[in-house]
């Protein structure tokens, strides 16, 4: 059998008995729990959750006053550049909502008027005739306010110079009494809306008569004979 260990092999000294009991045996007041300072097993001092620790530092603190302005002038330009292009989009939005808008408004208000051309002609034949009188012309007189508060212009009058863009030519001659092409006639006027034509002014064109082709000018001349051209003589019977 082997010897049992002998006190001096676990320690020397006697055995200490701690009472944790929290009620005193001979008085049977509560005791008073004390409060230990002492490290935890195996926490090295200094460290969190110790006595004594101290708390974690601030990255910041480990650089010095001049690093750290650096990094807030750094961050401050970022955030300002930020800003600065959110503030340019939304600007860029504002005026590309603005301009289709108006965009959509004058189609709208060009289609409605393109119909009313067809009376507008029908009004200005009349009054041209003098039968423009009456309820008819007040009526008229209304409905052409409206149209020019709407934008709708009119145009094409006599002598006016030619302009493809806004006229449309349908007769064409020469006149001594024109520098240019120039409208002599008006068979239906012009409107537009803004830049935008709703309908071209239908004109007659004069243009000057120098110039003429060299061909209307000049009459066609006939060549002149030549000897070979003429017949040959009978031979002698």
């Amino acid at each position: 059998m082997t010897d049992r260990p002998t006190g001096s092999e676990f320690g020397d000294g006697d055995p200490v008995v701690r009472d944790k009991r929290r009620l005193d045996p001979d008085t049977g007041a509560v005791r008073e729990q004390p409060t230990s300072d002492a490290p935890a097993p195996g926490a090295a001092p200094g460290m969190p959750g110790t006595p004594g620790a101290q708390p974690p530092r601030d990255p910041s603190d480990l650089i010095g006053p001049s690093a750290q302005e650096a990094l807030l002038t750094e961050a401050l330009a970022e955030r300002t550049a930020d800003l600065q292009r959110l503030q340019a989009e939304y600007v860029n939005y504002k005026r590309r909502v603005d301009r289709d808008r108006e965009a959509s408004r004058e189609l709208v208000v060009g289609s409605v008027l393109t119909e009313l051309l067809g009376i507008l002609d029908d009004i200005g034949r009349a009054r041209e005739a003098g039968e423009l009188e009456g309820a008819f012309k007040a009526v008229s007189e209304s409905l052409e306010r409206v149209t020019e508060k709407l934008g709708l212009v009119r145009y094409g009058e006599k002598g006016d110079s030619f302009d493809p863009r806004i006229h449309e030519a349908l007769l064409h001659n020469y006149s001594d009494e024109v520098d240019g092409p120039t409208a002599t006639m008006v068979m239906q006027p012009g409107y537009r809306l803004g830049e935008r034509v709703l309908r071209p002014a239908r004109v007659a064109v004069s243009e000057p008569t120098e110039q003429l082709p060299a061909e209307a000018v000049k009459g066609d001349v006939p060549a002149e004979s030549t000897d070979d051209d003429q017949p040959a003589d009978k031979p002698a019977e």
